[in-house]
């Protein structure tokens, strides 16, 4: 018994296997952090850019995010 004991603790065989799946796994979390977190204000800025074709003298919704603030 203390054979099949001591043979146990020294296999490694599949060892790397969970270390990929574990580093897949946080990979994955930030992904879906990071995608959560810039969602919302992509989405604002997608329902402003719909808001501004539809009604070009919106001038709320015509600003650029890249100039700040101001209107174009």
């Amino acid at each position: 018994m203390k054979a099949i004991i001591k043979r146990f603790l020294k296999e490694e065989t599949g060892v790397t296997a969970i270390e990929y799946g574990l580093i897949a796994g946080l990979i994955a979390v930030a992904i879906v952090a990071g995608v959560s977190s810039i969602g919302g204000s992509l989405g604002n800025m997608f329902n402003n850019l719909g808001k501004c074709i539809t009604d070009p003298s919106n001038s709320a919704a015509c600003t650029s995010p890249w100039t700040k603030g101001t209107s174009e």
